[in-house]
């Protein structure tokens, strides 16, 4: 199995990420990604909430006993409302599936979105029409 080199995501999902993020904004949000991997790209389709999530500043945490059993679960997403788009140690660490996406303050564009693998090596952000 080769490495993820691209993630895809419609520009629909990515705006309702930042909304999220947003809303619990100065606090931290996280959300599961749904969605494929083909060859060495992944492709969002959904986002899911993680039951019984707390979100709290500077950190936000998943009930891990209280996930669903989905093989369709790719990765996490989660805000940094410092706008530092680096994963932290703790992130890394803690990551769930095969890529962590980090949204930053001010939750707007592109710019405030990075991906990487569960290694903390960047992967190249593709954004969809629907």
């Amino acid at each position: 199995m080769g490495a993820i080199s691209s993630v895809s995501i419609s520009r629909d999902l990515l705006q309702t990420i930042f909304v999220s993020a947003r809303q619990l904004h100065p606090r931290e949000t996280i959300l599961l990604l749904r969605g494929e991997k083909n060859k060495n790209s992944v492709e969002i389709t959904e986002l899911v909430v993680p039951p019984l999530a707390t979100y709290g500043r500077g950190f936000a945490q998943i009930q891990l006993h209280m996930l669903p059993i989905d093989f369709s679960i790719i990765g996490t997403v989660h805000s940094h409302p410092s706008g530092n788009l680096t994963p932290s140690v703790a992130d890394l660490n803690h990551s769930i599936g095969k890529i962590l996406i980090i949204v930053s303050f001010p939750f707007a564009n592109e710019g405030n979105v990075a991906v990487y693998n569960r290694d903390g090596e960047k992967i190249a952000l593709k954004t969809t029409s629907a």
